[in-house]
C-alpha cells in the first residue's frame, strides 16, 4: 500500500503560509515595538536623562522582534483556541498565562545563550536575567502580560467571528455607502 497522501486541494502553499507568518511576525513586532519604545521613553524621562539616547529605541525594537518571535513560537506550540461556550476572555486567560511563561522561559534561555556568547557561564547568565532580582522579573512579567493580553483578545475575536468581521467592528465597514 502507498502511504503517501495527496495534498489537500484547499491547503495553502508553503509560499502563502510563509507570507502569512512573516506578516504576523511583522505586525506583532510593530505592536511590541510601539510598547517597548514607549516604555523605554518613559524610563528615560523618569531617570531625567538628557539628551535621551536613541540607542534605547533600537534596543527596544530588537527586543520587540525577539518577543514577537517568542510569542509566535508559543502559539506554534500551543495554538490559540476559543471556546464559544466560555467566551473569549475565559478561553484565553489561562492561555495568556501559559504564553507568558513560555516567553519568560525563552527570555531566560536567551539570557543564558547571550552569556555563553560573551564568555560567561550559562547558569550565571540565567541568574543575571532580570537584574538578578525576582521582583523585577515579576514586574516585567506583569507589564508583558498587560501588553500581550489585548493582542490575544484581538486574535481570539478574529478566531470567533473572523478577520473581516473583526476589521469591520474595529474600523467600520468601508463597503457600505453612507446614506
Amino acid at each position: 500500500m502507498n502511504n503517501i497522501q495527496a495534498p489537500k486541494k484547499n491547503s495553502p502553499s508553503f509560499k502563502t503560509k510563509a507570507k502569512e507568518e512573516l506578516t504576523k511576525a511583522l505586525q506583532l513586532s510593530i505592536y511590541f515595538g510601539i510598547w517597548f519604545c514607549a516604555l523605554a521613553f518613559l524610563g528615560a524621562t523618569s531617570l531625567d536623562e538628557r539628551p535621551i539616547p536613541l540607542s534605547i529605541f533600537g534596543f527596544a525594537l530588537i527586543k520587540a522582534v525577539f518577543c514577537a518571535k517568542f510569542m509566535l513560537v508559543g502559539q506554534a506550540i500551543i495554538p490559540i483556541k476559543v471556546n464559544a461556550k466560555n467566551g473569549i476572555v475565559t478561553s484565553l486567560i489561562l492561555e495568556s498565562l501559559v504564553y507568558l511563561l513560555v516567553v519568560v522561559g525563552l527570555n531566560y534561555l536567551e539570557a543564558g545563550t547571550h552569556g555563553l556568547i560573551h564568555g560567561k557561564g550559562f547558569i550565571s547568565s540565567l541568574a543575571d536575567f532580570g537584574r538578578s532580582n525576582p521582583l523585577h522579573v515579576v514586574a516585567m512579567s506583569i507589564v508583558y502580560w498587560l501588553i500581550v493580553w489585548p493582542y490575544l483578545l484581538l486574535v481570539g475575536l478574529k478566531l470567533a467571528i473572523g478577520s473581516t468581521a473583526t476589521l469591520e467592528i474595529l474600523f467600520g465597514n468601508k463597503s457600505q455607502s453612507s446614506k
